[in-house]
């Protein structure tokens, strides 16, 4: 028997209006993860538009040279209502100081999603920090500049539920500086930075919040969670990770794509300024590799080679590409507060950072779907979502997988 017991889990039924209103949710959301429409956004007038992206304007410029500031300072903020997202949902932009790969002062861009016409709660709303997976390197590829946030709906449920969410874009991704593609140390830092930063333009925000983070997105919420080790924020409650959990090198193990590989490239260059990207790239991995700073992959405007014709077979090789991996290792360092995983039931990768984080004393708990699509498991497991941030905030006690462990 392994370190931690393994079982699928069956969420319990919630009663009573709050419970109601969460079903008609599910239902609605759902729908929306089912069909790729703004289902939620229908049960209400909407902002609509065809056009899947947002002009890149100065907002997103940083001041240069940029002011000193401290993680988490403000530089700018704006309210924005050109979102496909329902009305009962407002946005502000962030534009604010966090450090890059390197530890240089960067700035980060983002936004604040938070319920509409509604006075907040005595202590502010409580927060949910949303860490995206991949979307590119280059600066059109934020989420902010998508017309639903990528996830609108999925983040518009929990606004609706009575929470501020705050979605960092990650440096570069909005703003003009390098992109660390897949880098958790970095994207966890920016993560950590929007929370201040989102305090300071939302002055409704409560102090306290969890971190939740969706496929790629879950290593940055893991590392948001080491980081809070050495942190220790008072309002820190915990880490949601959706996703079957791999390293960074795991993630992007055969069968991968040339695009994946050649942001790899990209990102190493960022963190090592002496990486030479043509030392495992081919001629037509660096004309791709030129293509990705320029546009995301997947608006459609960028054609794939394939991985034998992009990248030279001596990639994995590479000491600086390597190192750059190894630094989105998960479950090597000690996590504050409890951890949620969620995954479908076939995630050897999660199973085995499981065992490593139970070895390193983590408050961790497993739940697994047995839906393989993680589009599907993020929608399967709303339920189990709400009941353990419910907990978080309501200060009760979390549940712990590892065998042997109360």
């Amino acid at each position: 028997m392994g370190p931690f017991p393994v079982h699928p889990h069956h969420g319990s039924p919630f009663t009573g209006t709050r419970g109601q209103r969460t079903i008609r949710l599910l239902i609605l959301l759902s729908l929306t993860l089912l069909v790729g429409s703004s289902a939620i956004g229908q049960a209400q007038p909407s902002r609509k538009s065809q056009v899947r992206t947002l002009s890149m304007t100065g907002f997103y410029d940083a001041p240069q040279p940029l002011p000193a500031g401290k993680p988490g300072d403000l530089i700018r903020s704006e309210s924005f209502d050109d979102y496909d997202l329902p009305l009962s949902v407002n946005v502000v932009r962030i534009l604010y100081h966090s450090r890059s790969a390197s530890g240089q002062d960067v700035a980060t861009s983002g936004v604040v999603l938070l319920p509409a016409e509604k006075k907040a709660p005595s202590g502010g709303w409580p927060v949910i920090a949303w860490a995206h997976g991949i979307t590119g390197v280059a600066r059109s590829c934020a989420p902010s500049l998508r017309r639903n946030l990528g996830h609108g709906p999925f983040l518009s449920m929990y606004v609706n539920l009575g929470y501020a969410v705050v979605a960092t874009d990650y440096t570069g991704l909005g703003t003009n500086f390098r992109n660390a593609f897949l880098d958790a140390p970095s994207n966890a830092t920016d993560v950590i930075a929007s929370i201040p930063a989102a305090r300071q333009a939302v002055p409704q925000i409560g102090s306290r919040w969890i971190v939740m983070g969706a496929a790629e997105g879950g290593l940055a919420a893991i590392a948001v969670a080491q980081k809070e080790n050495e942190i220790r924020d008072p309002g820190y409650l915990g880490a949601i990770v959706i996703s079957d959990i791999a390293s960074a090198k795991g993630m992007l193990a055969p069968p991968s794509s040339s695009i994946k590989l050649t942001s790899l490239a990209y990102a190493t260059k960022t963190v090592y300024p002496d990486f030479q990207p043509s030392d495992v790239l081919t001629e037509k991995g660096m004309t791709l590799y030129h293509a990705i700073e320029q546009t995301c992959s997947d608006l459609g405007s960028i054609s794939e080679p394939s991985v034998t014709e992009s990248v030279k077979s001596s990639w994995h090789e590479n000491k600086l590409l390597l190192q750059y991996l190894d630094r989105s290792t998960p479950a090597v360092s000690l996590t504050y507060g409890p951890v949620l995983m969620i995954s479908s039931d076939y995630a050897p990768s999660t199973a085995e950072a499981i065992s490593n984080m139970c070895r390193l004393g983590d408050q961790v708990q497993w739940l697994h779907y047995p839906d393989v699509d993680p589009g599907r498991v993020i929608g399967d497991s709303v339920r189990d979502q709400i009941a353990w941030i419910e907990a978080r905030f309501a200060g009760r006690k979390a549940a712990r997988t590892c065998a042997g462990t109360p």
